[in-house]
């Protein structure tokens, strides 16, 4: 038996990227992953729904 070299899961979220959104209520980010997308998502500053309008790809 060998020792797995990842964690479970791995090979299933290897090729996520992750988006950066900024509130446009109050600025605060929030990143969401692309498996997220189209999930609705709230601000965790003020509670306002996310425009995905707004997002940009990062580079991670």
């Amino acid at each position: 038996m060998t020792t797995p070299r990842h964690c479970p899961g791995f090979e299933a979220n290897k090729q996520l990227k992750s988006f950066i959104c900024k509130c446009p209520n109050c600025g605060k980010e929030k990143e969401i992953f692309s498996d997220e997308f189209d999930k609705e998502h709230y601000c965790t500053g003020c509670s306002e729904k996310i425009d995905f309008t707004q997002c940009t790809l990062d580079n991670g």
